[in-house]
């Protein structure tokens, strides 16, 4: 009888490899982190739901499951600074109790300006701390060399979550949460953790007091709004962007200025599918875990006006700047000229806000000063009741305002001001209308792609509510067929490489 003999494969140094691996995937990368986009995020929010549908009708194992996977999602993004937001979640604990306790005036305020101080603080240090002291040196006359200080993700959106938290309480709008688990769960739940919506916590603590759960109806739309939310990204922000945007942007004098025009015109597009695609993603996800939360666009290339253009652009931003530093400063009460410089000092630091460049700051001065001339012409001129409504005038100014954003947005994307200078010298001396026919052709589904993007977002409100609920009225087979289509789609038309949302770095 003849003895075989196998081959001697090297399965353990095979599973060695694997496992390193895959140890090396679920690592901290900086240069690979978890986004909404990603296949590693696909894979474990997949298993992540199956694990929290089993365990739903455990209020504290669901709760503990969820901020787990919110504390290693937010570790993918910026590794050992998940101890900060454990830290603010554990201060404004102990100091939301403590306020909620305290009786003297002078202490509660204390208490808010304390909260204040700490997340403003950390603010200043991690996003700041460099340009100021870049202005200082500068007066002084003096050489800078930049410190290197990490900016951990989602900064500004969980501080700005924090202190309105604080300041709620302190008007009587909200009252103390008395788990840490349950304020623990709003301040890292990880769908609008990175790049907002800014959720108060007088939306969402309601929500998990009551222990929401997704119907059938709330898992349809929140696949719908993912669904959408990839298309925008990953279709039309990131394809418009890597194949005309970007090369415009990084030299603006190897173009015509009608090229220029619409390198402009296309951040201003990319940018609203980048940031409002995360926002459909992010409240996606949150409708699939049993929470709703308000919308963050409304169809802001609509606005017939810059004051239009803030009520539907980045509402949760707008509110809150509104809620919280507008009408702090006295907002209209103290008469009109007090009215605007507090409007003006708002959108200033609402552009300081977004980060530590001088471009942000006369972007949020900008639509400072946009928004005053607004309200002023306004006191001083008005549309006889005749033009009022009339199709034309109303096409006139959506034009006119879509063009002052798209102004705007130049400052926001250009790295200093010597681009946004050779822009404009592009468009003002070397237009060049006639290279319009040869720009079509040679870019044609960059156009195809943007003028789907822009007219799409035009389409009435009774469109997309309607496609919403068709999706949401089919036979649960034909959902997830159409799912797979988009992921296809999505699949297909992605870069090489991860192309991360603009906003996670604010």
């Amino acid at each position: 009888m003849t003895n075989f003999v196998f081959p001697n494969f090297p399965i353990r140094s095979a599973m060695e490899h694997l496992f390193e691996r895959l140890t090396d995937l679920l690592r901290y990368d900086p240069a690979s982190p978890m986004l909404f986009n990603s296949g590693l995020f696909l894979v474990l929010f997949v298993l992540f739901i199956i694990i929290y549908q089993a365990v739903q009708d455990h209020r504290r194992l669901k709760m503990f499951l969820v901020i787990a996977f919110s504390l290693y999602f937010y570790y993918k993004s910026s590794e050992w600074c998940v101890f900060i937001l454990c830290g603010v979640c554990l201060s404004d604990y102990v100091l939301g109790l403590l306020l909620g306790r305290a009786r003297d005036n002078v202490l509660r305020l204390g208490l808010v300006t304390l909260n204040i101080v700490i997340n403003v603080g950390m603010l200043v240090y991690f996003k700041y701390v460099n340009l100021l002291l870049d202005a200082i040196t500068s007066i002084a006359g003096s050489s800078f060399d930049p410190l290197d200080v990490i900016l951990p993700a989602g900064i500004s959106f969980f501080t700005f979550r924090s202190i309105s938290y604080m300041v709620d309480i302190y008007r009587g709008d909200l009252r103390p949460c008395r788990s840490l688990l349950d304020y623990s769960f709003y301040l890292t739940f990880f769908p609008p953790l990175l790049a907002g919506p800014v959720v108060r916590a007088k939306d969402m603590l309601p929500q998990i007091a009551e222990d929401a759960k997704a119907t059938p109806q709330m898992i349809s739309e929140g696949l719908f709004l993912i669904m959408t939310g990839l298309l925008k990204k990953v279709v039309i922000a990131d394809y418009i962007s890597g194949n005309f945007v970007d090369r415009i942007f990084d030299n603006p004098l190897l173009y015509s200025g009608f090229e220029n025009l619409m390198g402009c015109i296309g951040f201003t597009i990319q940018l609203y599918c980048d940031f409002s695609g995360y926002s459909d993603m992010a409240i996606g996800l949150a409708l699939l875990l049993g929470y709703r939360f308000k919308e963050n666009f409304a169809a802001p290339f609509k606005s017939q006006s810059p004051t239009d253009f803030w009520r539907r652009w980045h509402i949760s931003l707008s509110t809150w700047l509104r809620d919280y530093v507008y009408i702090p400063l006295g907002g209209n009460r103290k008469g009109r000229a007090r009215a605007y410089f507090n409007q003006f000092i708002t959108m200033l630091i609402g552009g300081l806000w977004h980060g530590a460049s001088w471009m942000y700051v006369i972007w949020g001065a900008y639509h400072g000063l946009l928004l005053v001339l607004h309200k002023a012409i306004k006191q001083v001129w008005r549309l006889p009741e005749s033009m009022k409504g009339r199709p034309e005038i109303r096409l006139a100014n959506i034009a006119f305002t879509f063009l002052l954003v798209v102004f705007g947005f130049t400052f926001f994307r250009a790295s200093s001001l010597e681009t946004v200078s050779q822009i404009g010298s592009q468009i003002f001396n070397n237009f060049h209308l006639a290279v319009a026919p040869q720009f079509v052709e040679s870019y044609m589904m960059i156009v195809l792609v943007a003028a789907a993007g822009y007219i799409a977002h035009l389409t009435p409100r009774a469109w997309t509510t309607g496609a919403t609920q068709a999706y949401v009225a089919m036979p649960v087979v034909w959902q997830a067929i159409l799912l797979a289509l988009i992921l296809f789609i999505v699949v297909q038309t992605r870069q090489s490489e991860l192309v991360p949302f603009i906003y996670l770095q604010y």
